[in-house]
């Protein structure tokens, strides 16, 4: 793992492989925006003058009270768009279903990808998010089960789509551009949020919070379409790709050490702590990240008393820090191993403390100084800024111990996360519901 690698370098910035990058940029921000486009529309959904009054009164639990309360809507006089009594409880469980359906198709598509391809995994996967988050409108005024079905389908749809990434890059990049190219690719999660979060509430209160899903997931379907032009599985069938690019790719790949056999050695995963490591990291990273996804407008809203609008506004400014720190960090990992500053072992070891430690301590602190307006915006910038320096550390480093089953793994590592955020965003919604905010 800590070979040289070869000192050729072939085209940078301007080389296909980058493109292929911005496009899995471009894809990431989508799936990341129809997945946010719920917590920011939800303040604009739910009537919150009832919904202490309703979680009083639910005894039966979470399940029993979105039975109870699938079919209830009122109209909304400005934007004539339906606002539903849904309570914290049964808003937490329609947080947590699109991981519950991410969490099914993890393992499987990972497996899949490697085996038939992930351009088509991948593409599948985004077309069939990009249709339900149009639909999302029309299901919720059926009812709130309807609703956590297509996000649970929807789920089920992104998580062939972020497993398959990593086998592309499997063949795609060189060890000594792996943070770089996957840090860019990446960084479409943070910089949609950003964006999503930035124009959601300007959106709702123009137009009405449906336009919010038809909005982004009519841009779904149009990186669709980008994605089965130009993207391919590998260097050697891509018909524009240079013969410079493709010789300096496979003279890369071919230094390090690769298995011949097929089959997933599944003993052998099992008893590698590395692996370990790296699953309980995405299971801390996920926990943070996903009560921040998923409740950061809400907090906003709440404790700095703003309305939708610049709620979102708020709520975008952590996001375009994280998507800045993701392409600094990779940027910065490459380089410290380019100029053989420090181990690749050091590197991903280096970032993965660094991007756990970092948010977690500006997380603790956040409710100490809840009373003052400009730390808590500095502290929330903070937290997704730092966290995402572990895409330089763990989340990449599958593709560093074992190339060749890096979309299996990363399926295993992400169901870990996946895990962690089902747990986080549910329990969260519970104490909401039986403490109040404390914030």
């Amino acid at each position: 793992m800590d070979g040289k690698p070869a000192t050729r370098k072939g085209p940078d910035f301007c080389s296909l492989r980058y493109g292929l990058a911005l496009i899995m940029h471009f894809s990431n921000f989508t799936m990341i925006t129809q997945r946010v486009s719920l917590s920011i529309a939800i303040i604009a959904m739910v009537n919150t003058t009832q919904q202490h009054a309703l979680s009083n009164a639910s005894t039966e639990g979470p399940v029993a009270d979105a039975l109870n309360n699938s079919s209830i809507s009122i109209k909304e006089s400005d934007t004539k768009a339906s606002v539903y009594q849904w309570s914290p409880e049964t808003q937490g469980i329609i947080f947590s279903s699109i991981n519950y359906g991410i969490i099914l198709t993890l393992i499987p598509s990972g497996y899949l990808a490697g085996i038939f391809g992930a351009k088509k995994m991948l593409g599948a996967g985004l077309l069939i998010s990009s249709l339900l988050t149009l639909f999302t409108p029309l299901a919720a005024d059926f009812g709130v089960i309807l609703v956590i079905v297509v996000r649970t389908v929807q789920g089920m749809a992104q998580g062939m789509a972020w497993t398959g990434q990593f086998t592309i890059w499997a063949k795609w990049a060189p060890p000594l551009e792996r943070s770089k190219l996957t840090t860019i690719a990446g960084s479409g999660s943070a910089f949609g949020s950003f964006i999503i979060l930035c124009v959601g509430g300007l959106i709702s209160q123009a137009l009405g919070w449906p336009f919010i899903f038809y909005i982004f997931g009519s841009t779904g379907c149009v990186c669709c379409l980008l994605w089965f032009t130009v993207i391919y599985d590998d260097p050697m069938h891509h018909p524009c790709i240079s013969v410079r690019e493709k010789e300096h790719i496979v003279s890369s790949l071919a230094q390090q050490p690769s298995s011949p056999r097929r089959a997933v050695p599944i003993k052998a995963m099992v008893t590698c702590l590395p692996l370990w490591a790296i699953f309980l990291g995405f299971f801390s990273h996920f926990w943070l990240c996903t009560i921040i996804l998923t409740y950061l407008p809400t907090y906003i809203s709440t404790l700095l008393h703003v309305n939708i609008r610049d709620s979102g506004v708020l709520s975008s400014l952590p996001f375009i820090a994280a998507a800045s720190c993701t392409i600094l960090g990779g940027q910065l990992a490459d380089f410290l191993l380019y100029r053989n500053l420090l181990r690749l072992i050091t590197v991903r070891k280096l970032f993965s403390s660094l991007g756990l430690l970092l948010p977690s301590i500006c997380a603790v602190a956040l409710p100490f100084v809840a009373s003052s307006y400009v730390i808590t915006i500095i502290l929330l910038i903070l937290i997704p800024g730092t966290s995402n320096l572990c895409d330089s550390g763990f989340i990449i480093n599958t593709l560093d111990i074992a190339p060749r089953y890096a979309s299996f793994l990363m399926g295993i590592s992400r169901g870990f996360g996946l895990i962690a955020g089902i747990i986080s965003s549910t329990a969260t919604g519970f104490l909401i519901s039986q403490v109040g905010p404390v914030y």
